[in-house]
């Protein structure tokens, strides 16, 4: 249900909707992306890393991550499954 609610908003926006997971404790080192992201938590948890702050993702939470930001993100103790949607620089 929150995902098909999820991809039904990014599609009225004209933006198409990857999902993606990963295992208990798997990290990703900091890195950056042209585009932004908005990204959606459909089960487990995350935690993505912000030169600003700690952005904690549990199911049913969202943050957006605006282009060229630099973030790197552990996953929580029961792996996470995530969709996302890009937002180019001028949207």
């Amino acid at each position: 249900m929150l995902q098909d609610e999820f991809e039904a908003e990014m599609r009225e926006q004209g933006r198409s909707v990857s999902v993606w997971a990963n295992g208990p404790g798997d990290t990703y080192a900091c890195h950056r992306h042209s585009y932004g992201k908005i990204l959606c938590c459909l089960s487990g948890s995350i935690v993505f890393h912000t030169d600003e702050a700690d952005i904690e993702l549990a199911a049913g939470d969202r943050t957006v991550l605006p282009p060229g930001a630099a973030h790197g993100a552990t996953v929580g103790p029961h792996g996470v499954r995530c969709a996302e949607a890009h937002v180019s620089a001028d949207r």
